[in-house]
């Protein structure tokens, strides 16, 4: 079995891009990932294809990968079509690293590509109930309707709405079409009486947010009782985050914020305001994978990364006691690399919200159960602390375009590695992991994927 490299990566700018389809993203990004490993597309000899939504907002089922990079001139060669929900990025990765080290090919592309962004917002957070079993959502409605709402508050009380936006007739026509055309839908799939009961609880978001905002929520509510964390732990988190993305050209938000204004945020799902959660948009994050002789043979040794593990895992049934998915799953990648969580020197975490990240912190080893919401006070989390996460600003400010993220993780550990981060370089980081998680089945995520980078 040959050894593995990354020796190109490379993410666009996450954000709204109104007039950019799925083939302009996927065009901007192969040629910037391209030109970052100093390599062709006829050089390559398999691609990994991640996406999730394009099949929900314009109907490109099936064959999207192809779809997309044939105008390209990339055809002919296996393309993989990839759909994991957010964890659709690590998924790509994982599946170009064993086409490298099974030693079926010695150049691999993996990429992530979303477009969410759009006239029908409702129907892209309605979409995203897809990354759970919609057969058990609608037959759980009345359960899942108790856990997103605190007990003895109605989810109608929660926090502050949105100031209401000023529409003209045709607009306001246009978002009641989608509203209901989105109800019809949703209610026809789950039953009418099980959307009534997860509209009364949020649970659907409401067109707001996305659903997963109030299952974090619920986790994160768990967690404070349990443990004792508070709202001012996950706003140390969010600021963080922020403060890293300042620094990062390619964050959909380069703003800072204090820890009082991310907690005077308005609120999405007790606890979590809407600083603490990811945004949505549009965006492409690539990766290239080489095998050891080829990189000799191309001359790229003092850039290539080499990828210690890769392990990609799904969720299981399981009791509230049994470790779960990032436990499981991290604990295969140490053993895999050799290391354990006090080598790691920087990591990228999914932080669909604050509460992600404080989640996985303790999940994958980093900090004892019910003490990552302290260290991230103590600024354990931030550069010159124990262990700096998420420097790209996380999901949290570098913006959650589904099967992009977490190759732009992968992306931006790489440039740590490399010692080209700049204002947010890690300094001396050798050793680097990425978890990226996605969807929800019963307690816990339906797939992540975690892989450990070592420094060329």
């Amino acid at each position: 079995m040959t050894e593995a490299f990354i020796v190109g990566a490379a993410t666009l700018k996450f954000g709204k891009r109104p007039r950019d389809g799925i083939k302009q993203l996927t065009a901007e990004v192969v040629q910037e990932v391209l030109q970052d490993a100093q390599l062709t597309a006829a050089e390559l000899h398999s691609v990994w294809f991640a996406n999730a939504g394009w099949g929900m907002r314009a109907f490109q089922h099936c064959i999207r990968g192809q779809v997309a990079l044939r105008p390209l001139g990339i055809d002919g060669l296996p393309i993989v079509n990839v759909e994991n929900a957010c964890a659709g990025g690590a998924t790509a990765l994982h599946g170009a690293y064993k086409d490298v080290i099974s030693g079926s090919c010695e150049v691999a592309l993996a990429l992530g590509v979303e477009k969410l962004t759009g006239p029908n917002k409702y129907a892209v957070f309605a979409g995203f109930l897809a990354g759970t079993d919609v057969e058990e959502l609608g037959a759980g409605a009345a359960r899942l309707a108790r856990q997103v709402a605190p007990a003895g508050q109605p989810a109608a009380v929660r926090g502050r709405r949105p100031a209401r936006r000023r529409l003209s007739w045709r607009a306001r026509f246009g978002e009641l079409r989608d509203r209901a055309a989105i109800a019809v839908q949703l209610g026809e799939t789950l039953g009418y009486d099980a959307l009534a009961r997860l509209a009364r609880a949020g649970g659907a978001g409401g067109g707001e947010h996305s659903p997963f905002m109030d299952i974090y929520a619920y986790a994160a509510r768990e967690h404070m009782q349990r443990y004792g964390s508070t709202a001012r732990q996950l706003a140390e988190i969010a600021a963080k985050s922020h403060q890293f993305s300042a620094h990062n050209p390619r964050a959909q938000y380069q703003f800072s914020l204090s820890v009082e204004q991310v907690l005077a945020d308005r609120v999405v799902a007790q606890p979590l305001t809407r600083a603490m959660c990811a945004p949505i948009g549009d965006g492409a994050a690539a990766a290239i994978v080489m095998s050891a002789a080829a990189v000799r043979r191309h001359g790229l040794g003092s850039r290539a990364v080499r990828i210690r593990a890769s392990v990609l895992g799904s969720g299981r049934a399981r009791a509230d006691s049994e470790p779960d998915i990032g436990e499981r799953v991290s604990e295969q990648a140490y053993c895999a690399a050799g290391v354990g969580p006090h080598d790691i020197h920087v990591c990228e975490l999914h932080d669909a919200t604050a509460f992600g990240e404080l989640h996985q912190s303790e999940a994958l080893g980093f900090f004892e159960r019910g003490l990552g919401g302290v260290a991230a006070e103590r600024g354990e989390t931030r550069l010159g602390g124990k262990l700096p996460i998420n420097p790209s600003g996380g999901l949290l400010s570098r913006g959650h375009p589904i099967a992009a993220s977490g190759l732009a993780q992968i992306h931006e550990l790489v440039t740590q590695l490399r010692g080209e981060a700049g204002a947010r370089q890690v300094q001396g980081a050798r050793l680097a992991l990425a978890e990226n998680g996605g969807g929800a089945l019963g307690n816990e995520e339906a797939a992540m994927g975690v892989h450990i980078l070592e420094a060329p």
